[in-house]
């Protein structure tokens, strides 16, 4: 497991409370909440599980599951637990590496029931476990998210017993209509009007690039429509974003309009529409791959949405952070002939710029993730693998009155043959500067044989011999402001079309 994520629901589905760990699943686990609602009862003591990413989830690795606290014969809450797991089948390990269709990237779970009245249904757990690689890590990881469940159903039938079932329900509805009155009083300030913002991934892996996505921001009073109806349709790789996924590119960009303290839920959704279109590269439809969507247009998504709003909020929108999570892969067996999986995904430059003013963080996960690097000691003790360099990238952040944060270098050499997977953006132009600032440094990949070193594409999957040491070089932030010695662009701040 590689990051995980609980929320609670009220009894109808909708977020009530959710921890502030990774932002991609805030406005997707509830469409995975949903799902299950409409296609199982739950019962006491049953946990449903499911990753369809056209169903509410992401992409396949990350597994939901769902649970229900009665109180009185009816569900009072739902709970939700969702964690990417390091294998869940399909071509390559680590099932994140660039594919034509879902079906190459793992075993896809509808909402089905894991556990029925507190006892696992073995079939099920199964055929989940002989899908994957490490079927052992599988298991364990998979009882820790139950775990997490009953911790949360014992908490909350406390709560209920303490307090009451209907004093909860209604304390739960009443966080609800608090966040939506603070966002929509947030909205009411912003200038009535329409601004526009574009920008694009490099490629799908497979040909097609550059791949643009669009935005039109209309705000009126305290309501917004984000509208990405003009993006890209869909494409052969898995930079496909699914509806959920841009939902909650969407709500994370607004949540970060309010103050710290105010909860997100459900609702963050109420004063705002979201457009898209079917089959486009932000609503993708199946049998799309979806793997990269959910980890690198996801950031591409804020990039457009936060430059949308830069003219409406010129003091608070920083320059574009390092735009990609540099998801890696590595996968095969060990000296023992054991299976072994490994994914971590390689921090960046966040933007110049970002409250309060002033230069991007260094060697950070910025917007959709909040994951944090695998230390080196626990990497090179359960896996094959020597990390042979891990280090900022000097010189990588965007030039500005307020520079972007440097970039990361991390080198691994690998003890056995395995099979190495990139996914990755922002590798043939860097995050863009905002008000007359620098972009960052593009990302760079490369493989090193002996002194020998080469150059790979962004999105790609390669078999590695012992030895090898694969290097990735992630982008810088861009700039804010003009740097000292350039006169200002005639355009500002550059957001609106």
């Amino acid at each position: 497991m590689t990051g995980g994520w609980c929320a609670v629901f009220d009894g109808k589905g909708r977020l009530a409370a959710q921890a502030a760990h990774i932002p991609v699943h805030l406005g997707s686990t509830p469409l995975s909440v949903r799902a299950v609602l409409r296609d199982l009862t739950l019962g006491p003591g049953d946990t449903a599980i499911l990753n369809d990413p056209f169903r509410g989830g992401t992409h396949l690795p990350d597994l939901t599951m769902v649970s229900a606290v009665h109180h009185e014969g009816r569900p009072l809450f739902l709970l939700a637990n969702r964690a990417h797991h390091a294998d869940v089948g399909g071509a390559h390990p680590g099932s994140m590496a660039p594919g034509r269709s879902i079906y190459e990237e793992g075993i896809r779970i509808p909402p089905v029931l894991l556990v029925r009245g507190g006892r696992t249904e073995e079939g099920v757990l199964r055929l989940l476990l002989a899908n994957v690689r490490t079927p052992r890590e599988r298991e364990g990881d998979l009882a820790a998210q139950r775990a997490a469940l009953l911790a949360g159903e014992r908490r909350l039938a406390a709560l209920a017993e303490r307090y009451g079932a209907p004093l909860l329900s209604r304390a739960a509805g009443e966080l609800m209509d608090y966040t939506e009155r603070v966002l929509r009083s947030v909205l009411a300030e912003l200038p009535d009007g329409t601004t526009a913002a574009e920008d694009a991934m490099d490629d799908d892996g497979f040909g097609s690039g550059p791949v643009p996505i669009r935005v039109r921001l209309t705000v009126r009073g305290d309501r917004a429509v984000v509208d990405f109806r003009e993006s890209a349709a869909q494409v052969a790789g898995g930079i496909n974003a699914n509806r959920a996924v841009t939902l909650s590119a969407v709500l994370y960009v607004f949540r970060c309009l309010l103050p710290p303290d105010v909860p997100a839920n459900d609702g963050l959704l109420r004063p705002l529409t979201l457009r898209t279109t079917p089959g486009t590269v932000v609503d993708a439809v199946e049998p799309a791959a979806v793997a990269g969507g959910n980890v690198e247009t996801s950031q591409r998504i804020v990039d457009v949405l936060l430059r949308a709003l830069a003219p409406l909020l010129p003091d608070r929108i920083p320059a574009a952070s390092a735009g990609t999570m540099s998801n890696l892969s590595l996968g095969g067996r060990d000296a023992e002939g054991r299976p072994f999986s490994y994914y971590e995904t390689v921090g960046g430059g966040g933007g110049g710029g970002a409250p309060p003013p002033g230069p991007g963080r260094s060697g950070v996960q910025t917007h959709m993730t909040n994951t944090r690097n695998t230390p080196v000691e626990a990497l090179e003790h359960e896996f094959p693998l020597r990390v042979t360099l891990s280090r900022l990238r000097r010189g990588s952040g965007g030039r500005g009155a307020r520079r972007g944060g440097e970039g990361i270098v991390r080198e691994i050499r690998v003890l056995v043959p395995c099979r190495a997977s990139i996914l990755a953006d922002r590798g043939g132009t860097g995050p863009p500067g905002l008000a007359g600032g620098e972009a960052g440094a593009p990302g760079r990949i490369r493989i090193f044989r002996g002194r020998r070193g080469t150059d790979l594409p962004s999105k790609v999957s390669v078999d590695l011999e012992p030895g090898d040491r694969l290097r990735i070089e992630t982008p810088g932030g861009g700039g804010h402001g003009t740097p000292r010695g350039r006169r200002s662009p005639r355009t500002g701040s550059g957001g609106a079309w």
